[in-house]
């Protein structure tokens, strides 16, 4: 080997390691269905109760998107997207039914090229093996909140070989989540590198089965109720009272007094009352052992020095009805369904308390990982849809961002009596059009329901309390809210030509 390759071998070598040195762990965390306004740092009337201090830590020291919402309010979905950083039209996964194969699990790919050691443990919902990653230990589909098994990555051929996490008590999911990744972290084999972690909880989704130790948590506590559970006002449609699953007994097919084993001989006013309450600390109890889980991870950070040089970010798949409009679950384009938490703490270029009231969706989040990993834009896949938020993060103003965001939802009638619908949201204003067909959407209801038109003021109506799309005041609005709605679904590529019933509907509805 002569000398001049021998040099260039090592000034290669050398920029690798300079590159490495410079790139920041990336810890990206994610629960399933847990909703902003349950979380401290985002203000709401939950926020009393101290139900996040770990990640409210997160938020204080770093930043806080206050206008991040996701593209289709639905588990698989939404994963999809972040995996894919595609609107779920373009990645194929519109509904629960979905999956991404390995070689279109571009997230976990491109952070590989870029010389990171990636692991994905949790929560995965994608069906395919998330080979991917250099590791993976995963729940089987929801998995078990106890005693959990997991799909982990081994000789075996997927699903391969499992471990089951147990001890002589019983171990709660996310405690057990946080064991497997505080092993992997502890024990990389590829040191030398930075990590990029998905760790994903299993909580809070329903059936919402916390830890034992948190068995009394709020059992003397009155957790507050949304105005909107006892009146909806001129919210949604009328006529249509089984449309979305419910607290009380509005819906007589499921509502949550059914899952909480609400006595039925209650009065009406009473079951609701008592359906809320064992929801609200159900759920928050599952929320508590997220936050608690999290503070064992900024423990281990911390302690190994890696805490500074370590992107951590927190966020939800989706957000979740807590009640608002007498709903549960999510699946709606409505505020709580709608929004995702997102807090990032990266003290070397995120300034403390920082916010961002951009509209940013989870189509932004694979370019924006990419880039906290030092890829650049030139780099990034041409099939990306979306934008790195980078900047919003370090309290840049963005040039040219988007003034509306689109959100559709696929599957049709499906568990929780949900009408297909799609729309924008924009800082001011949201128009919703139900169109009530299940398409080829798989797993969708094969029943056709009357479509409909919503638009909320948000800046006058910021609870959806008003639907004003029939009021001549606002026709100016809708008319031109409508023309946006058509240009952004031409934009993203999902223009639904392949649907002429679809088109008739669009054309006949006012």
């Amino acid at each position: 080997m002569t000398l001049n390759i021998i040099a260039l071998l090592l000034a290669a070598g050398l920029a690798s390691a300079d590159k490495s040195a410079e790139q920041p762990n990336i810890l990206y965390i994610m629960s399933d269905d847990h909703a902003a306004h349950a979380i401290g740092a985002y203000g709401g009337r939950l926020a009393t109760l101290d139900p996040t201090p770990n990640i409210d830590r997160l938020a204080e020291e770093g930043a806080r998107l206050t206008n991040c919402f996701c593209t289709n309010s639905i588990c698989t979905p939404s994963r999809a997207t972040i995996m894919t950083g595609q609107y779920s039209h373009r990645n194929g996964v519109t509904t629960l039914n979905g999956s991404i194969p390995p070689e279109r699990q571009t997230l976990a790919k491109m952070m590989k090229s870029a010389g990171y050691e990636t692991a994905m443990i949790g929560k995965w919902h994608l069906k395919k093996e998330p080979a991917a990653f250099d590791y993976y230990a995963v729940l089987p589909g929801q998995g078990s909140y106890f005693n959990p098994i997991f799909r982990v990555r081994g000789k075996a051929p997927w699903p391969g070989s499992t471990i089951r996490a147990s001890k002589y008590d019983s171990t709660h999911s996310s405690d057990a989540i946080t064991d497997l990744s505080l092993k992997w972290l502890k024990n990389r084999e590829q040191k030398d590198k930075p990590f990029f972690l998905m760790h994903h909880f299993k909580a809070p989704h329903d059936n919402f089965e916390n830890a034992e130790r948190y068995d009394w948590l709020y059992g003397d506590v009155d957790i507050p109720e949304p105005e909107s559970l006892w009146k909806r006002e001129n919210h949604g449609p009328k006529g249509h009272p089984q449309f979305g699953t419910s607290v009380g007994p509005r819906n007589t097919r499921r509502n949550m007094g059914h899952h909480m084993f609400v006595d039925e001989n209650l009065s009406p006013e009473e079951y609701k009352r008592s359906a809320y309450q064992r929801y609200l600390k159900k759920f928050l109890r599952c929320v508590k052992g997220v936050d608690d889980n999290i503070g064992r991870l900024l423990d281990h950070l911390e302690a190994t020095g890696e805490l500074d040089n370590t992107v951590i970010v927190y966020t939800a798949d989706q957000g979740f009805m807590l009640g608002e409009h007498d709903y549960i679950d999510k699946r709606w384009m409505y505020e709580e369904s709608q929004r995702m938490p997102f807090v990032v703490r990266y003290p070397k270029a995120i300034k403390a308390g920082t916010t961002s009231d951009d509209l940013i969706n989870n189509v932004d989040f694979a370019p924006t990982l990419l880039e906290l990993a030092g890829v650049a834009k030139e780099e990034m896949p041409s099939d990306f849809q979306g934008r790195s938020f980078v900047g919003q993060l370090k309290g840049e103003k963005a040039e040219d961002w988007r003034d509306a965001t689109y959100y559709r939802y696929w599957m049709h009638m499906a568990h929780h009596d949900n009408p297909a619908h799609y729309g924008i949201r924009t800082k001011d204003h949201k128009l919703i059009f139900f169109y009530g067909m299940p398409l080829d959407a798989p797993g969708a209801v094969r029943e056709v329901t009357e479509p409909y038109w919503e638009l909320y003021d948000l800046a006058k109506d910021p609870h959806e309390m008003n639907n004003v799309y029939d009021a001549p005041e606002y026709a100016e609005v809708v008319a031109r809210l409508k023309k946006k709605l058509a240009s952004i679904k031409k934009e993203v590529g999902d223009t639904d030509e392949q649907y002429p019933d679809l088109q008739r509907a669009v054309e006949s509805t006012p």
